[in-house]
């Protein structure tokens, strides 16, 4: 195998397929890319037998072949070589001369034959999304994943395909969110998977570089087909991300959603973030909740720690219902609010002991539980 290619762009390659490797890959071959030439491009490809990985890149392809080699090693040599122009020739032993102006590198590498390959999809359910579109539903529920390793069913985010909607939920039994998008679903094509954390996290860094991302499954794996801009990275090509997806049924979440809250307000999203992250500065690991309190026209988010004192902040909104207060955990209330992009989120409770709901005027809805006030 032999060929030339922009350093900067094979840098830019290794570092897409570099996150999937483990600091302690079970095998040796799984801290290894997998580079295989063809006509006009390689592919690097990297795998952790849970989540693969895979994208292409122009390159000057002299002779086709395969070989692998530490990524974690070549990426930071590769980024570091003076010469724009690379060449890369390997040995039928596995050897590959690295040669850029005056460095040259010999390293050591194994066989494809030994690398896990990626799965082939067949028969799978397939649809079309915007890039932008699938961040920032993702970023809408992502946070509410659990991180608790027994609930492995809620270690992941649910994509629900049917009834002419995609929605996204996630919850860690504290809390909930969910959104919804509409999408053309044809009846054989309806299904659903719970994608893991890691996955979730590997698809936020990636995903924006283009327009449009393709998603396929079935009720193993999910791949995700994700289109780049040609022009400005020097890959040619898709980066293809294929998971393995959390086997197993996931939790009926609607009925976690509140059917009836009494009292619903509408609060400006970033003012009211502000206001409840500087209340909960005092806040400690023993004492960890903010107080919000509504009267007429008038919201008002308290907290208190023995460690530290008081905080008090208070922001006029239109409200005549009765006087109510409620307590949760600050981190629970800030997430929602980070996440989403509209100016106007509405904030709906019941009483003191009922969860409190964000909801938006597109479909979106965060259920978070109280603290029960002492």
């Amino acid at each position: 195998m032999k060929f030339k290619i922009n350093r900067d762009h094979f840098s830019n390659g290794l570092q897409q397929v570099l996150n999937v490797v483990g600091s302690k890959a079970t095998m040796p071959i799984l801290s290894n890319v997998l580079i295989e030439a063809e006509k006009d491009h390689i592919s690097l490809t990297t795998t952790n037998l849970d989540l693969g990985i895979r994208c292409k890149i122009k390159a000057e392809v002299k002779e086709t072949g395969s070989v692998t080699l530490p990524v974690k090693r070549l990426a930071t040599i590769v980024r570091e070589l003076p010469n724009v122009d690379v060449t890369l020739d390997s040995t039928p032993n596995h050897q590959v001369k690295l040669t850029s102006g005056g460095s040259q590198f010999r390293i050591m590498g194994i066989g494809k034959e030994e690398f896990p390959p990626l799965p082939e999809f067949g028969d799978d359910k397939s649809f079309s999304l915007e890039q932008a579109e699938l961040v920032n539903m993702l970023k809408c529920v992502a946070y509410a994943q659990s991180a608790d390793e027994t609930r492995y069913i809620l270690n992941g985010v649910y994509f629900n395909f049917r009834d002419g909607k995609l929605s996204l939920v996630a919850t860690d039994g504290r809390r909930l969110a969910l959104i919804s998008k509409e999408l053309e679903i044809p009846a054989a094509s309806a299904g659903s998977i719970i994608l893991p954390a890691r996955t979730v996290g590997e698809l936020l860094r990636l995903l924006d570089k283009g327009a449009k991302v393709k998603i396929s499954f079935n009720e193993r794996r999910a791949s995700f087909q994700i289109a780049t801009e040609k022009d400005t990275s020097g890959l040619v090509e898709n980066i293809y991300l294929f998971s393995k997806v959390v086997e197993g049924n996931y939790p009926n979440y609607q009925q976690v959603i509140p059917k009836e809250t009494h009292q619903r307000i509408k609060l400006e999203r970033e003012l009211f973030q502000q206001c409840v992250h500087r209340a909960a500065l005092v806040c400690s690991e023993k004492s960890n909740s903010v107080k919000i309190k509504l009267t007429s026209n008038l919201l008002e988010i308290t907290a208190a720690s023995p460690d530290f004192g008081e905080s008090h902040e208070s922001m006029a909104i239109s409200y005549s219902g009765p006087d109510l207060q409620v307590a949760f955990n600050p981190q629970f209330v800030l997430d929602p609010l980070r996440a989403l992009t509209k100016d106007e989120v509405f904030f709906e409770l019941k009483d003191e002991v009922s969860p409190g709901v964000f909801k938006t005027l597109e479909s979106f809805i965060c259920v978070i539980m109280p603290v029960r006030l002492s």
